[in-house]
């Protein structure tokens, strides 16, 4: 996954194309950088799942 498919998909997430967004084990060092990078990051939740995989989510209040 690069960067601007991870831009796509988290701008998705944030303007409610999708609810959800999965994410990998084998994606998330590429995608976790991208992700802490941009100034709504606390707005994201993210949820570890099994085998190490991420189910990220946004929230209109950001996390302390």
């Amino acid at each position: 996954m690069n960067e601007e498919e991870v831009m796509k998909q988290l701008d998705a997430l944030r303007d409610g194309e999708i609810q959800e967004l999965h994410v990998r084990k084998e994606d998330f060092l590429g995608f976790q950088p991208v992700l802490v990078r941009r100034e709504d990051f606390k707005h994201f939740r993210g949820v570890a799942g099994r085998g190490g995989n991420f189910t990220y989510y946004y929230t209109e209040t950001p996390r302390s």
